[in-house]
């Protein structure tokens, strides 16, 4: 994660901005005290967060996860062809 100062990032903002969203990587914007240093991230990467954050913290979906993982892990698994539902058309 790269960081740049409060000064330089403003100045830039817009060059920034776009590598942030390009790039998907976060930036730390520090300031003269650290405690008000922020991270700047893509809509995209902070929904990302959320959505993982909900998904581990729900202890049925991952308990789900866990025993898929373990079967598909043990070879209990049958694949198939992908449903094209549009073929019918």
């Amino acid at each position: 994660m790269q960081a740049v100062n409060y000064s330089n990032f403003r100045q830039n903002l817009k060059s920034y901005l776009q590598t942030i969203n390009e790039d998907s990587e976060p930036f730390i914007v520090t300031t003269k005290d650290s405690k008000d240093d922020v991270v700047v991230l893509s809509v995209e990467e902070y929904d990302s967060l959320v959505e993982t954050a909900k998904i581990t913290s729900n202890a049925y979906l991952m308990d789900k996860i866990r025993r898929s993982d373990k079967q598909f892990s043990q070879g209990q698994f049958k694949e198939h062809e992908l449903i094209d539902e549009d073929a019918d058309e």
